[in-house]
C-alpha cells in the first residue's frame, strides 16, 4: 500500500479493545515462538498485554488503513516503548510512517535522538530499524522475558 493511504492519529478510548488485539497477535506472532513456557504463561495470566494497554493507550499513536488498525507506536521522552503492526499491514510503510510520526515529535520536545530496543531474535525489526537510519549501541540481557535474550538498543539522531 502507498504511504497516502496510511492515516496517523492519537489513540482514542474506543480503539482499547482494536488495540489490545494488535498486541495480542504481534505477542503470538512474535515472542510466542521464541520464548519459554513459563514467560508465555506469565504474559497470558497476569494479562500484561492487556493491562499495558489500559494503562498506555492515551499515549498511543495509531495507524489506520481503510478505518482498520494497522499498528501502533508509544513512546516516552526519547525512548520509544514500543511500536506494534499487525502481521497483515507489516511491509505496507505503517512501521516508517509511526517511527517517523513518533520521530518528529521527540525532536519537536527538544530531545537529540530516539532510542528503541529489540531483541536480537527479531532480525526483522533490526533490518528495518538500520533502514530508517538507527544505528547499533549496545546489547545487555533481556530482563523482561526471563527467557535468555539479548537485548539490541539502537538510537538514531534526530537532527
Amino acid at each position: 500500500m502507498a504511504d497516502g493511504q496510511i492515516t496517523v492519529r492519537a489513540a482514542r478510548q474506543g480503539d482499547v479493545g482494536t488495540l489490545k488485539q494488535v498486541l495480542q497477535e504481534t505477542f503470538e506472532g512474535t515472542w510466542l515462538p521464541h520464548i519459554t513456557q513459563t514467560s508465555a504463561r506469565r504474559y497470558v495470566e497476569a494479562d500484561i498485554g492487556g493491562r499495558y494497554v489500559e494503562e498506555s493507550w492515551p499515549h498511543f499513536t495509531v495507524a489506520e488503513i481503510d478505518g482498520d488498525i494497522a499498528g501502533l507506536i508509544h513512546w516516552r521522552d526519547d525512548f520509544i516503548e514500543a511500536v506494534h503492526i499487525r502481521a497483515r499491514h507489516q511491509g505496507q510503510g505503517v512501521g516508517r510512517r509511526l517511527l517517523s510520526q513518533a520521530e518528529q515529535a521527540i525532536r519537536a520536545a527538544g530531545f537529540a535522538q530516539a532510542r528503541l530496543e529489540t531483541d536480537t531474535f527479531n532480525e526483522r525489526a533490526q533490518d528495518v530499524y538500520r533502514a530508517l537510519g538507527y544505528v547499533e549501541k549496545d546489547r545487555y540481557p533481556d530482563d523482561e522475558w526471563d527467557s535468555g535474550f539479548t537485548t539490541v538498543l539502537f538510537v538514531k539522531p534526530l537532527p
